[in-house]
């Protein structure tokens, strides 16, 4: 049990013991820096990823474009996006990888976390990081150096602002004497996930968030790092990783790296992830940028072949027959 065990998108994500799988957008398969990300297409990519029951979409968070970094992320503002996502599904998982919230004002961070929970009907999953991409901390006049002590203080101001109202807050970005951020969620709190360290301990992590998104290592090292994780929680908080795959259309085919995933067939992905599950991920994100194939039919493959082994956690929806 947690306490966000009827939180709309929690309890359709995370179960103890069990793993479900989500996609990253944008749902495309792309080379350099920048994908198309054609909102329309997008959008009929992601009904059909909540049709075949898929648990999540997540967005990730880039403030800036960074030539040097490689990738643009995202493209779109990630609260924009994400609003118009919930638009376009009814029931699926919206996920940040991860806002960046060194780089705004916890005031700002808040408001747009509870707008987009109260818009999503409560599928919000707040993934949180304190940013890696060198050239946005000088850009917005933060010091990187003090990134872990802003990402606790983010945590800390947007928890106090969604479960009071009213509340006076004096800290290094905030000074609130008057005034109130609405709306409020409606169980007065949203789920929150530590990305990496973020600059804080395991302890600190496991105490003031609800879950932890952590990068893809080998099977021995990331079973060990979840035992800690699970030992410093003291219940049941999940763990999620994202996996960049390039899904082979020979099912057969045995993997090959590539930077935090690997390109392979169903039946390798399927091993691979129940090994995973074996050792406590709850959650895996696919990015798709990396595949030689086109998306929908990278979607209908893991749709209709591999999701089933890992399902959303849905309730079933009865029906009640005349029997006579």
């Amino acid at each position: 049990m947690t306490r966000f065990e009827n939180h709309k998108g929690f309890k359709r994500t995370f179960k103890e013991n069990k793993m479900t799988l989500g996609l990253m957008f944008p749902l495309e398969s792309y080379t350099g820096s920048f994908p198309e990300m054609d909102p329309a297409e997008q959008m009929r990519l992601a009904k059909m990823v909540e049709d075949y029951g898929f648990a999540s979409l997540f967005v990730r968070d880039a403030p800036l474009y960074d030539p040097d970094f490689g990738d643009v992320g995202g493209l779109y503002d990630p609260w924009m996006f994400l609003s118009y996502v919930a638009a376009h599904t009814k029931d699926i998982a919206l996920g940040t990888g991860s806002i960046v919230t060194t780089l705004r004002n916890p005031l700002h961070t808040a408001k747009s976390a509870a707008t987009l929970e109260k818009l999503s009907d409560g599928r919000l999953l707040f993934g949180a990081a304190s940013g890696d991409r060198p050239i946005e901390f000088p850009a917005f006049k933060v010091d990187a150096e003090d990134k872990g002590e802003l990402f606790r203080e983010s945590i800390e101001v947007m928890r106090q602002l969604w479960r009071e109202a009213f509340p006076e807050i004096q800290t290094e970005r905030v000074n609130l004497t008057k005034g109130d951020v609405v709306p409020k969620p409606e169980m007065a709190d949203i789920p929150v996930f530590g990305t990496g360290y973020s600059g804080q301990t395991l302890e600190w992590l496991a105490a003031n968030t609800d879950g932890w998104l952590f990068y893809p290592q080998d099977l021995v090292g990331q079973k060990k790092l979840i035992n800690q994780w699970r030992a410093a929680a003291g219940s049941f908080k999940p763990f999620a990783m994202p996996l960049a795959l390039d899904l082979s259309e020979r099912p057969g085919e045995t993997a090959k790296p590539l930077p935090v995933g690997f390109r392979a067939g169903r039946h390798f992905l399927i091993d691979y992830l129940n090994a995973y599950q074996d050792a406590g991920v709850n959650h895996v994100m696919i990015a798709l940028k990396q595949n030689s194939r086109p998306a929908e039919e990278v979607i209908q493959e893991l749709g209709e072949y591999v999701v089933p082994k890992f399902p959303a956690h849905i309730e079933p929806k009865y029906s009640f027959l005349n029997f006579k």
